[in-house]
């Protein structure tokens, strides 16, 4: 009987080992978060963060492929029109203007279609249809400033509605364990990095859009004035 009650206990303390071992090995693997589970952590503020994001990509990818369209191809444009307006033949050189469909074929064409006035009007004609290219050009990328700063505006929306769920639930369990802080922790730290980040992608997003204006810009001031530059020279 003795023999009966050791054996009967060495087997449940194997068995309680066992358990013990069981619930450490548990314990020790916590759980894996995914981006995704993180993100909806964020909690409803992270759907307009969301919203932005979408939009400020949009738009940047919409207005860099248009201004790189603009862009390419020029120096063969005004080459052509020299050539061709050396040799006295403005109708061929109004036809590739027309045909170019780009911001320096239409300055170039209105500036062709004012040859024979003063040179001040054509290179007014020119500079009035150079401005409302540029205009065209920068059409909605103001949105991407917007974005950039209402983003990081929301993320601090964000902040408060996580500090805000902190009290409430530490208001209906009366506990300030990490347990029961961390949802609102959640909410807090996630929304202000993901308003940020969103902020910061736009700003710089806007600012290449920009700097790619400006060298545009330049490019077409320059090739007008050298288009002025050959209207000139019969006359010196």
């Amino acid at each position: 009987m003795l023999l009966f009650f050791q054996a009967t206990a060495d087997t449940a303390t194997r068995a309680v080992d066992t358990l013990n071992r069981a619930v450490q090995a548990t314990t020790a693997q916590p759980h894996e978060l995914r981006f995704g589970d993180l993100l909806i952590k964020g909690g409803w503020v992270m759907v307009p963060i969301g919203i932005l994001a979408v939009l400020g990509l949009v738009v940047f990818f919409e207005r860099f492929f248009t201004i790189r369209k603009a862009a390419a191809n020029e120096a063969t444009l005004l080459s052509q029109v020299k050539s061709n307006v050396s040799s006295g033949k403005l109708d061929s050189a109004l036809a590739i203007c027309r045909n170019s469909n780009s911001p320096l074929g239409r300055m170039l064409q209105k500036g062709l279609s004012r040859i024979g006035r003063p040179i001040k009007d054509i290179e007014s004609a020119i500079e009035n249809v150079g401005r409302i290219e540029i205009s065209k050009l920068e059409k909605n990328i103001g949105i991407l400033g917007i974005v950039a700063g209402i983003a990081p505006m929301f993320g601090f929306l964000g902040t408060i509605a996580g500090v805000i769920k902190i009290f409430y639930d530490i208001s209906q369990t009366d506990n300030i364990s990490m347990g029961v802080i961390s949802g609102g922790l959640y909410v807090k730290m996630v929304t202000s990095a993901a308003g940020l980040l969103v902020g910061i992608v736009a700003y710089v997003l806007y600012n290449i859009l920009q700097m790619m204006i400006e060298k545009l810009t330049l490019k077409l001031e320059t090739e007008s004035i050298d288009f002025i530059d050959l209207l000139e020279e019969p006359s010196k």
